[in-house]
C-alpha cells in the first residue's frame, strides 16, 4: 500500500497518524509511506525520528486578534497547494490520510482534485476546524466518538475509536517495584498535560498533603516544565513525584484510579485499559474540546469530571478518596467504559482502507 498521511500541531493529532502508520506496516510490511507536516512543529522532529520519509510544507492558522498576519498565512496556503499537488503527483499513492491540524487542508483537498481516494480521522468529540471544513472532501471520515457522528455528512462517517486504543493495550505492564511503588497498595496516578498544566499544579502543592497516612499510593507525573516548582515543596512519603515517564500507558495498567486531562489520545487509552478516571479537561484548547470530550464519558457514567475553574480546595482530594475505597463504583466504572470499547481501532480503520482502494480499483 502506498499511503500520504498528514497530521500536525499536537500530539493528539500525531500519535493516532503513527498509530495507523503502524498497523498498515504490521498487515502490509512492503507499504511506502510519506509523511506530510508542518515546518515548525512537533512532527517535523517526532516522524523523522521513526524512520517514516517526511517532507514539510510552510502553513499557519489563521489569526483572529492580528489580521494583518493572516495575509502571510493566504500567501503560505496559495504555496502549500502547488507544493502538495506536486508532492502527491509524484508519489501517486493508494490513499490520502488527514488526521487533523490545520496542514491537512492543502493536502487532502490536492488529493481530492487529482482524484485520489482520502481518508479522514477525527479524535475529539467535536469535530475540529480543519476537518469539519475537509468532511466534504474526503470520501470517508473515522470518528472516534459517537456523539461525533451527527457533525459529519450523512453515510460519510464511520465509527472506528481512536487508533491509539490499540497500542495502548499491547504494550507491558509496569512493574511497580520499578518506580519504587508498593505491589500491595492501590495506585492513583496524577498526570497533567503542559497546556495550562502549572496553576494545576500549584493547586496540587497543598492538595497532595492531605494524602498524609493514606493506605493508598500517589504517582503525580508533573511534565518536565513544572517539575522543579513542584519538587520545591515537601510531600508525605507516600505521594511519589516524577518529571516524565515514557509509555505512560505502562503505569496506566497498574493503576486503580487516574486524575487526568481530557485529550483525545488520552482518553482513548483510559476507555482501552478501562482505567476510572476523574478528569480536569484543559479550558485552555480551542472549542473547549476537552470539556466535550470529558463529558462524553460522564454522560455514559464512565468518568468522573471537576472543571479546573471549581478546583477549591479538598475537592480532588475528596473525591480520590471516596473514590479509591468504593470497589462497587470503581467495578461499575470499569464496566460502563467497556461499553464504550471499540476492539481493534487501528485494524478497523485499515480495513476501511483497503475498502476505499478496492473501491477505487474498481472505479477505473
Amino acid at each position: 500500500m502506498r499511503v500520504i498521511i498528514s497530521a500536525g500541531g499536537t500530539g493528539g493529532h500525531i500519535y493516532p497518524a503513527l498509530a495507523i502508520i503502524n498497523k498498515i506496516k504490521e498487515k502490509e510490511p512492503d507499504s511506502e509511506f510519506l509523511y506530510i507536516g508542518t515546518h515548525n512543529r512537533m512532527e517535523k522532529d517526532i516522524v523523522p525520528e521513526k524512520g517514516i520519509p517526511f517532507k514539510s510544507i510552510e502553513m499557519y492558522g489563521f489569526n483572529k486578534r492580528h489580521l494583518f498576519k493572516n495575509f502571510k498565512t493566504v500567501k503560505c496556503l496559495f504555496k502549500a497547494f502547488k507544493d502538495c499537488r506536486k508532492m502527491i503527483k509524484e508519489f501517486n499513492p493508494d490513499v490520502v490520510i488527514g488526521v487533523g491540524g490545520y496542514v491537512t487542508v492543502p493536502v487532502i483537498m490536492s488529493a481530492k482534485k487529482l482524484g485520489y481516494k482520502t481518508f479522514l480521522h477525527e479524535q475529539n468529540a467535536l469535530p475540529g476546524k480543519s476537518n469539519k471544513f475537509l468532511s466534504k472532501y474526503c470520501d470517508l471520515i473515522g470518528v472516534s466518538f459517537e456523539s461525533s457522528l451527527k457533525y459529519m455528512p450523512s453515510g460519510k462517517a464511520v465509527m472506528t475509536g481512536n487508533p491509539c486504543s490499540e497500542d495502548a493495550l499491547r504494550v507491558p505492564s509496569l512493574v511497580k517495584s520499578s518506580l519504587s511503588l508498593s505491589s500491595s497498595k492501590k495506585l492513583v496516578l496524577i498526570v497533567m498535560g503542559s497546556l495550562g498544566a502549572g496553576r494545576v499544579s500549584k493547586f496540587l502543592e497543598n492538595e497532595l498533603l492531605k494524602f498524609k497516612d493514606k493506605d493508598y499510593e500517589i504517582l503525580f507525573v508533573t511534565g518536565k516544565s513544572s517539575y522543579d516548582d513542584v519538587m520545591s515543596h515537601s510531600y508525605p512519603d507516600n505521594v511519589k513525584i516524577i518529571p516524565f515517564y515514557e509509555g505512560l500507558t505502562r503505569v496506566m495498567k497498574k493503576t486503580d484510579l487516574m486524575v487526568s486531562r481530557a485529550g483525545a489520545s488520552t482518553l482513548s487509552e483510559i476507555i482501552a485499559l478501562k482505567v476510572p478516571t476523574i478528569l480536569i479537561p484543559s479550558p485552555y484548547v480551542a472549542n473547549n474540546h476537552q470539556y466535550l470530550n470529558a463529558l462524553d464519558l460522564v454522560n455514559k457514567e464512565a468518568a468522573f469530571m471537576i472543571e479546573e475553574k471549581d478546583l477549591q480546595d479538598g475537592v480532588l482530594f475528596k473525591q480520590v478518596d471516596s473514590l479509591i475505597y468504593d470497589n462497587k463504583k470503581l467495578s461499575e466504572i470499569k464496566d460502563n467504559l467497556q461499553k464504550m470499547q471499540v476492539k481493534d481501532s487501528a485494524t478497523l480503520i485499515y480495513e476501511n482502507l483497503k475498502g476505499l482502494i478496492n473501491s477505487n480499483e474498481k472505479d477505473k
